[in-house]
């Protein structure tokens, strides 16, 4: 799966019935699509098939209209930066104009089952958000690449951190941990899914070991490509792990490589390694109860996602401990066989690169949707992804 190719087929845009019943915006938004100022009137548009079918629209007349940006459906990053690093981040917390105080993230350690929506207060799904929690952590990046565009591709939009090689300043997001994989003397160990191109462990500690360990975990992390953009800055990034409060232990990978970005689709995988025993059997263990999980969850729900919309994030909001927020999506965005979703689900800067879980959604595997930004009307968007 990641040697995706961008099929060059024209991008629709679907629109999906509202059911405006089902839960309140959780973000103090009360608004349909159609509504938004970021948007152009998605019920006024089309394209051809629109005397069959009003809610298919090209990409090309999706835009974000209040910025007088021509092109695919962008509004602004969320990753959080922080000029005097870790020290500094609960100070963007406290100060946050996006959501002061933040009162619909709900930290992980005090989740339960009654923040669920009526009707989705279910055992398994859960112990699936709470999977989801395990597996998340913070992306912490300390370089920025030479190399990254002026412009969104294909936009006027400019990207992310353009022409900022200079500065060192700490930026954080989100992402999320899969495929975790035992190795020993380069051969896979537990019915991993993936070769390795090592023989020893090639973790920073044992990079400059003249005995390193013949045992060690690759994983991967998916995190959004404005996070880390290429192998200059993943050579700079360090993920911490468990961030569950404040004063929750340190676990943190500072050896990550990019296995595969892709700048249109917003999505980036990341391969990890550590040789620490107690973190890589802890990791796998989590990734296999997450893959249990995760298929009673589909089978569930795979007939009401439509209907109901509920969608969930957790993130890194300012770089802090862990939360999850509950909200709605409130359009899937065809991008020829993938799409992208807009939601009401909160997040804040720092909650960039968090995967964005469309209950009822999935495809073979996993879905691969990422927070990828916000508008200024205050509704949220993910990159594109497989579901």
């Amino acid at each position: 799966m990641f040697s995706k190719k961008f099929l060059k087929k024209k991008t629709k845009t679907e629109k999906n019935r509202r059911d405006p019943s089902f839960l309140q915006d959780t973000c103090g938004l009360n608004v349909c699509l159609k509504d938004q100022t970021d948007l152009a009137d998605f019920s006024s548009l089309g394209d051809e098939n629109q005397d069959t079918d009003p809610h298919h629209l090209t990409s090309d007349q999706s835009k974000v209209q209040s910025d007088e940006i021509e092109g695919p459906l962008i509004g602004d990053h969320e990753t959080q930066e922080s000029e005097g690093g870790e020290a500094d981040l609960h100070q963007y917390l406290v100060g946050c104009k996006k959501n002061p105080g933040h009162s619909q993230f709900i930290p992980v350690e005090t989740f339960t089952l009654k923040h669920l929506p009526e009707g989705f207060q279910d055992n398994d799904l859960y112990e699936y958000i709470k999977l989801i929690a395990d597996l998340t952590v913070r992306v912490d990046v300390k370089m920025t690449s030479p190399h990254r565009p002026k412009f969104y591709p294909k936009t006027t939009q400019p990207y992310p951190f353009y022409n900022m090689s200079e500065r060192r300043n700490l930026r954080t997001g989100s992402g999320s941990v899969w495929f975790v994989n035992k190795f020993q003397d380069g051969v896979r160990q537990d019915g991993g899914y993936r070769l390795t191109d090592y023989t020893k462990c090639w973790c920073r500690k044992c990079e400059g070991s003249n005995s390193p360990s013949n045992v060690w975990w690759e994983f991967d992390v998916y995190t959004a490509t404005h996070v880390v953009f290429d192998d200059i800055e993943a050579n700079h990034t360090t993920l911490r792990l468990f961030y569950d409060t404040n004063d929750s232990p340190m676990f943190s990978v500072d050896k990550v490589s990019v296995r595969y970005v892709d700048i249109e689709e917003d999505w980036c995988v990341l391969n990890c390694v550590t040789c620490d025993k107690t973190l890589g059997n802890k990791l796998m263990e989590m990734f296999k109860h997450f893959v249990n999980v995760y298929w009673k969850v589909c089978d569930k729900y795979s007939a009401s996602r439509s209907p109901h919309k509920l969608t969930f994030i957790v993130s890194h909001p300012h770089g802090c401990s862990k939360q999850v927020s509950v909200g709605q999506w409130k359009d899937r965005l065809k991008v020829g066989y993938k799409s992208k979703f807009t939601y009401t689900t909160c997040t804040c800067p720092g909650s960039s690169g968090a995967h964005v879980q469309c209950l009822g959604y999935n495809d073979l595997t996993w879905s691969d949707l990422v927070h990828s930004g916000n508008f200024k009307s205050g509704l949220n968007y993910s990159g594109v992804g497989i579901v």
